[in-house]
């Protein structure tokens, strides 16, 4: 794949399985060894890991939208700066819904092998999404 196809493949997965909530989508974006270096320790390979997980996502923030500000590919590498905004609806990481909208931006590297997303490595600042979920109710 050409570096703008790569760029392309990892837009349409933010469009499709994010914010379209297309999770059925990811059986053809993840190729069946996906490993996301983002999840806990023992978690399998393959794209049913990361439908799980965005589907509790999308029950947590059932509007959740990412904006896609820069995509960069190099070799099989595409790095991602996106801000991400959802209303917290329902209990995420503990912390029982707040009605909050929260917003955080973050950093993704994905590598592109034969035309699908096989790895995945999130930096995101989980601390301050916390933060934002525990802040005091405005009075």
């Amino acid at each position: 794949m050409t570096k703008e196809e790569m760029k392309r493949l990892v837009e349409e997965h933010y469009d499709s399985a994010i914010n379209d909530q297309n999770l059925l989508i990811l059986d053809s974006q993840l190729n069946a060894s996906f490993i996301d270096h983002g999840m806990p320790p023992g978690t399998p390979p393959g794209p049913n890991p990361a439908k799980k997980w965005l589907a509790q996502l999308k029950t947590s923030f059932p509007d959740l939208r990412v904006n896609l500000h820069h995509l960069v590919a190099e070799e099989d590498i595409v790095a991602v700066r996106a801000t991400w905004r959802g209303t917290h609806s329902a209990t995420f990481m503990g912390v029982p819904p707040t009605g909050r909208i929260i917003e955080f931006t973050g950093a993704v590297f994905w590598r592109v092998d034969a035309g699908q997303l096989a790895e995945r490595w999130p930096f995101i600042d989980r601390a301050a999404i916390l933060e934002q979920l525990k802040a005091p109710t405005d009075q």
